[in-house]
């Protein structure tokens, strides 16, 4: 069991929070934690039609259908996404883990589907939590996960599990190679970080999993199921990190009023190591919250800079017309170039300016208080909102200039 016996890369936790410890709908959080140097855009894609196939980062995959509107927080290079939202209001992260299934079609170093092709994949085709667990487990079981996940090192390769959310409940999705097994959460809070966290409760799993677990040698067939164990070595999860995640949301959730500002809370903790510093050979590259609610417009709230923990988050609205900045987004031809944004916020933290931090800091906090007062009462017209997120970059822009 060499591979439980490496140095692996720490990176990303997910977060979710439900009623009854919310009173407006789901809360999503996620860090990205990626290499030192890797940018990470938010992008925009309006709804669209597909004909024939899809191009992710490696192989290619068919589909022809519609292709819901969808706001992606991405690393420049890959055409997948660490997280992001669709207009249906479903948000999904993933997470890399490492398994001991890593022979044949379930070898992660061949190139097939990355886990942030999966994420996008099921933001583009999916109406709800579930049918987006459905999407991505059948693309997994058709065609494999696994390829090089970092442009610069192309031996690090990881099998994904998922967080995925709408506005009534939320799946776990912990998969090794082409088997998976799914939690379903419909109230309270979760987490996942770099670990197998389904042990024997699971709700859904892959048509064969205790057939090959046992063909494999992974299971005795005789005692109880544990996924977490049978795949990853541990029967009880329990890393630093994912523990650290739990202490967190037990105490931002105990008032039952958790809020995006508990989010933002959770993910700016650098104690933890949830909140990872620039400076970190795996800093957090990008920070996304997602309230998502069925009775008003949805939010989700996104850096777009790494380190929350010196970054604002700026809210994006899905409306008809919705637009955002070009300062989040890498240059078309220069995709390793960094983002106006990302620039500017680079600087900055060099320079340790806690001045600009500071009004950068009130202006979230004002932005939060008054898009609160204007959801509760907004209707349907979501004119207004169409280019919420395009202000609020470039004011920060502006800021730091």
């Amino acid at each position: 069991m060499a591979l439980f016996q490496m140095e692996l890369p720490q990176s990303c936790d997910t977060f979710v929070a439900l009623p009854p410890l919310t009173k407006h709908g789901v809360i999503f959080g996620k860090n990205s934690d990626r290499p030192k140097g890797e940018v990470q855009e938010v992008v925009y894609f309006p709804a669209s039609q597909c004909s024939n196939v899809i191009k992710c980062t490696y192989i290619e995959v068919e589909y022809s259908g519609p292709r819901k509107a969808v706001i992606l927080s991405k690393p420049s290079w890959m055409w997948g996404a660490e997280m992001g939202a669709n207009e249906c209001g479903v948000v999904i992260g993933n997470e890399a883990v490492w398994t001991n299934n890593t022979n044949g079609e379930n070898d992660p170093s061949v190139k097939r589907l990355l886990g942030m092709d999966l994420v996008r994949l099921g933001l583009e085709q999916s109406s709800s939590a579930t049918e987006a667990l459905e999407i991505i487990t059948n693309l997994l079981e058709k065609y494999g996960q696994g390829g090089p996940c970092a442009e610069e090192d192309s031996g690090l390769s990881y099998h994904n599990s998922f967080l995925i959310a709408d506005s009534s409940t939320a799946w776990i999705l912990e998969t090794s190679g082409k088997q998976w097994v799914a939690e379903q959460i419909s109230s309270g809070c979760r987490n996942i970080s770099n670990g197998l966290s389904i042990t024997t409760k699971f709700d859904r799993h892959s048509k064969d999993l205790f057939d090959y677990a046992k063909a494999q040698g992974f299971w005795n067939g005789e005692d109880e199921f544990n996924f977490s164990e049978v795949f990853g070595g541990e029967k009880v999860p329990g890393s630093d990190r994912y523990i650290e995640g739990q202490k967190l949301l037990k105490k931002y959730t105990e008032t039952n009023d958790f809020k995006e500002v508990d989010m933002f809370n959770i993910l700016r903790d650098r104690q933890s190591g949830i909140c990872r510093p620039c400076d970190s050979p795996f800093p957090t590259q990008g920070s996304q919250v997602s309230v998502l609610s069925s009775t008003r417009p949805s939010v989700h709230w996104f850096t777009a800079t790494p380190d929350p923990s010196i970054s604002v988050y700026k809210p994006f609205i899905f409306t008809p017309n919705a637009i955002i900045s070009k300062h989040t987004i890498c240059p078309e031809e220069r995709k390793n170039s960094p983002h106006t944004l990302y620039t500017l916020h680079e600087r900055t933290a060099e320079k340790g300016d806690e001045q600009v931090q500071k009004l950068l800091r009130n202006m979230e906090e004002n932005c939060v208080k008054e898009l609160n007062d204007v959801i509760e009462n907004i209707g349907d017209n979501l004119a207004e909102m169409d280019e919420l997120m395009k202000d609020c970059v470039e004011t920060e822009v502006k800021f730091y200039r």
